[in-house]
């Protein structure tokens, strides 16, 4: 494809409990097909069609010291993509 131009980008420390309130906020947003992300006067609004795919993906690094783990949850569309496709079924 292209090269990746990053929109908006946030790491903040947080609860598990506000992670997760955060989560249903923007699973609330993508609902509704529309999501603006805001931080100081900067907004990024997203247009969110009916038909996304999904990533979900669980990493661990082992260091020396310590591991870290990651979850990671990934959407993401092809602007202009409007068509409905049909999920594949296997007979």
């Amino acid at each position: 494809m292209g090269r990746e131009k990053v929109l908006f980008k946030n790491e903040e420390k947080m609860s598990a409990g506000e992670a997760a309130e955060m989560l249903r906020i923007i699973a609330s947003k993508v609902e509704k097909g529309k999501v603006t992300l805001v931080r100081g006067n900067k907004e990024t609004k997203l247009k969110i069609p009916e038909r996304v795919e999904v990533e979900i993906k669980a990493e661990e690094e082992v260091g020396k010291n310590r591991t870290k783990r990651k979850l990671e949850v990934e959407i993401e569309w092809l602007v202009g993509d409007q068509k409905k496709q049909q999920p594949v079924s296997i007979k």
